[in-house]
């Protein structure tokens, strides 16, 4: 069987197409840091590959022969909570069975079979630290993964231990430790029974240094493609690859779920002389979005923190044109893969820019009730914009105050209100993608129909200009901007039809006066403006 794109756990060179797990990191760096007997920091978002690197490490560091090297995955005390009696042996229980399946020495084990109550949660993992490298004929160098799943007093603990060995490395405490998360330690936060929050860089102030995992660079997510043309075949179109990067920005996990989704889950593309088109790319991308797959999911949660909360509120509501936020919110959601900070703060990629409005209003589409996409079509196959455009009219008129209260964006409830009402229209039949961003003072969406059922999106289209836009001061001011900004749009992606929807936030104004209809024309572009 030939080898596949991984979607999930650490990549195995003989099964998945990857890329060089320690071409993913600064090797040359770690090996220094490790020379100079360093414990630092690896970090970086979920399902970027770190276990994969990690493991890659660990296998150079054994085979040079210089030293002992185990890699631990201590994500199951976590269970424990902040219990410090239950966390701490969890975790000396998982490194010293780390330990003896990577490094083959059993007398760390028998050791700690023996003696392993004897000692306090307190003391535990100092104490066995200390031993395996006292019994160890090598340096020994550790690898602890998933250390930020830890919390409270059983992370403080953990820190604090192997801070309070430091000075005995390397005769008798690791040469070097690599602590490996999501994110910084700098961004631990441990709140104590009786005491303040205590943050990761007081608990752990022998940090070196602080590495973080980047994603893939445009030429690796192509290589890494190619890898499934060399292996079967299967040739793609090369205007594949620029829109690949656009969506993902070369975060990890996306670039092979797509890759997954396109060569395998369309079944068509199983005939390995069928060669893989732009459109079934794009074809492949909704699939994706439309499964909120386990990693896309988990961003739902994020967005709930109020760190990300913050953040990301600023980035949905355009009309705001700066931040406000303190560096370590900014640096934490960009630990966290959301958002990239240069050269300007923006959602990471295309894809997370779809997503997340869609999480925010997954709950609101699914419960808006009698609307039929067949209410909207025409005779000839075609979206009527109009009467959707009307009914979204009608249906903010009465659901607004109380849905809006709902939303946990707040300032945001307008265009989320519509993405939602659109989303339950037009899923399954066509598609929405949406421009957005900091001082954009406007939510671009774009709208492609299929006219022919039968080719669907390989056929003739629809293309549909959606402008949103909050009413701030005066409407001729709102207006002549709004126009512009639509036929700019409309005109760039070749538009059939071009619509400029102005919200009028003001509770003083009646319903009466916020609903109307006009039509305009701007640069010789038509366009239908609504107020709502």
């Amino acid at each position: 069987m030939s080898r596949f794109f991984n979607t999930a756990g650490p990549t195995i060179i003989e099964d998945h197409y990857h890329i060089d797990p320690l071409q993913r990191v600064d090797w040359e760096e770690i090996q220094v840091l490790i020379q100079q007997k360093r414990y630092f920091v690896l970090h970086a978002p979920r399902q970027t590959g770190k276990t994969s690197s990690l493991l890659a490490m660990m296998k150079e560091l054994n085979n040079s022969g210089r030293y002992a090297c185990a890699y631990a995955n201590i994500e199951g005390a976590q269970a424990a909570r902040g219990d410090e009696t239950q966390g701490i042996p969890a975790a000396c229980d998982a490194i010293v069975n780390a330990i003896q399946l990577h490094t083959k020495q059993p007398a760390l084990f028998d050791w700690y079979q023996k003696h392993k109550e004897s000692f306090s949660p307190q003391h535990r993992l100092t104490q066995t630290l200390q031993q395996w490298a006292q019994l160890s004929p090598l340096p020994t160098i550790l690898l602890l993964d998933e250390v930020d799943a830890l919390v409270g007093d059983t992370l403080i603990s953990l820190l604090r231990q192997i801070r309070a060995g430091y000075a005995q490395r390397p005769s008798a405490f690791p040469q070097a430790i690599i602590l490996c998360g999501v994110r910084d330690v700098r961004d631990y936060r441990m709140q104590q029974e009786g005491a303040e929050i205590i943050t990761g860089g007081s608990a752990f102030n022998i940090k070196a240094a602080s590495l973080r995992m980047g994603n893939f660079s445009y030429q690796e997510c192509e290589a890494l493609w190619l890898q499934h043309t060399e292996e079967t075949g299967q040739l793609f179109e090369p205007a594949i690859f620029p829109e690949l990067w656009a969506d993902t920005q070369g975060q990890p996990w996306l670039v092979n779920a797509l890759g997954h989704e396109l060569t395998w889950h369309d079944r068509k593309a199983r005939d390995r002389t069928y060669a893989l088109t732009l459109e079934d790319y794009k074809a492949a991308r909704q699939r994706l979005i439309y499964s909120r797959a386990t990693h896309l999911d988990q961003l739902a949660d994020k967005l709930r923190e109020p760190r990300v909360y913050r953040l990301i509120s600023a980035l949905l509501n355009t009309e705001q044109s700066s931040l406000n936020l303190p560096e370590d919110d900014l640096l934490y959601v960009e630990d966290l893969g959301l958002v990239t900070t240069y050269p300007s703060v923006q959602i990471s990629n295309k894809i997370y820019q779809e997503v997340i409005p869609r999480e925010l209003t997954w709950s609101t589409q699914s419960t808006i009730a009698n609307q039929e996409q067949s209410w909207y079509i025409n005779a000839d196959h075609s979206l009527n914009t109009h009467k959707l455009l009307k009914a979204f009219q009608q249906f903010f008129r009465e659901h607004s105050d109380s849905w809006s209260e709902g939303f946990d964006y707040k300032e945001a409830a307008p265009q989320l209100l519509m993405q939602a009402f659109l989303q339950r229209i037009i899923n399954g039949g066509g598609r929405i993608s949406r421009e957005y961003g900091l001082g954009r003072k406007r939510t671009d969406l774009l709208i492609e129909w299929p006219l022919d059922k039968q080719q669907g999106f390989y056929g003739p289209m629809q293309r549909i200009v959606i402008e949103l836009k909050i009413l701030r001061g005066a409407l001729d001011t709102t207006l002549s901007k709004g126009l512009e900004q639509t036929t700019d749009y409309a005109q760039q992606v070749g538009a059939d039809e071009a619509h400029l929807v102005i919200f009028n936030r003001d509770a003083k104004v009646a319903w009466d006066e916020r609903i109307w209809q006009d039509e305009s024309t701007w640069k010789e572009q038509s366009v239908s403006v609504w107020g709502a």
